[in-house]
């Protein structure tokens, strides 16, 4: 356990073990065991380790971020007039609480109310603003960009879909680069005027909005799971089309998936599970390859990381979920 975090770690030694150098040695292990971890974590327990995050003016924490997917959990309130625009796709879901993701869908401003218990998936390219209430938290997962990818903030003339004011960035860190561009519209002749400055709005911005996608209603997940026992139970069933960057599978059985360019979360809905990472050589020197996952516990999987996922019980759930913009399974 480090700083009350679990941390699962398997090494293979057969090559270095030969080496003569002992300095090298070192350094190869010490890369080994950053490269190679397998993180897990009670959900519950770690929400109210940081239940402070979630309360003016931070209201939220990652629980995720050095990787490829961005998995964090967000508080209240938090009131939007700005409109987050990107390649990638967002994954939601209320744990407490209700909120509403403002959206432009083909054209037309629209509320999405995602309440207690639902999950939505925000397709890629489509402007929204999330307005999230008082004692809520929610997850949200989305994934690092790709060098080329630039996100967009933008703020629209009150009541139309009429450009103001926006900005736009290469994004690594959400949360620290939001800030400075909500100041500098707060602090501009747009914000005072309500008139967009001719000149200011590119003819052709980086990502053209999505005007054509009829946005899928939020449903709630245990319901889903509930409806689709049968197909889930022994085996698994895609939650999302299959079309979808993302991937989440409800997993009642068996699961083995190895994926090169994405992280894999898993997260145990209900029962228990047992992780399996590949099986190494007799020199090894973890005593078990196995993660053992209980309700409400996630783990989260490197990429390039063989497992297998073996699902204990009749009423045991697990989602598997990862987002690839390659859209590779």
């Amino acid at each position: 356990r480090v700083h009350g975090e679990n941390y699962y770690r398997y090494y293979n030694f057969s090559d270095i073990l030969s080496l003569s150098s002992k300095v090298f040695l070192l350094l190869t292990i010490d890369f080994i065991i950053m490269s190679t971890n397998v993180e897990v974590n009670a959900t519950a327990s770690w929400l109210e380790k940081h239940k402070g995050d979630f309360l003016p003016p931070v209201c939220n924490k990652m629980i995720h971020n050095r990787g490829q997917l961005k998995i964090f959990y967000v508080g209240g309130p938090n009131i939007r007039k700005d409109y987050h625009i990107e390649m990638g796709e967002e994954l939601f879901y209320m744990r407490k609480g209700d909120m509403c993701l403002k959206v432009l869908e083909r054209g037309v401003h629209r509320d999405i109310a995602i309440k207690e218990g639902e999950m939505f998936l925000l397709p890629e390219r489509i402007a929204h603003s999330p307005q999230r209430m008082e004692n809520t938290i929610g997850l949200v997962v989305e994934r690092e960009r790709r060098e080329h990818e630039l996100d967009g903030l933008r703020y629209y003339v009150d009541g139309t879909t009429a450009t103001l004011y926006e900005e736009w960035f290469h994004c690594t860190d959400l949360g620290s680069q939001l800030a400075p561009i909500i100041r500098r519209f707060f602090d501009s002749d747009q914000y005072r005027t309500g008139r967009p400055i001719p000149g200011t709005i590119p003819d052709n911005p980086p990502v053209q909005l999505d005007s054509a996608t009829v946005l899928d209603q939020p449903f709630p997940l245990d319901s889903w799971i509930r409806d689709h026992h049968d197909e889930i139970r022994g085996g698994y069933k895609s939650v999302f089309e299959l079309s979808h960057q993302f991937k989440v599978y409800a997993v009642g059985g068996k699961f083995s998936h190895k994926h090169k360019n994405t992280e894999v979360w898993l997260w145990q809905w209900s029962g228990a599970s047992t992780v399996s990472l590949p099986t190494y050589d007799s020199d090894s020197l973890a005593p078990s390859n196995d993660v053992s996952l209980e309700s409400d516990t996630t783990c989260l999987i490197p990429i390039g990381q063989e497992f297998t996922l073996n699902v204990q019980s009749y009423d045991s759930v697990t989602l598997v979920i990862w987002q690839d913009p390659s859209n590779l399974y």
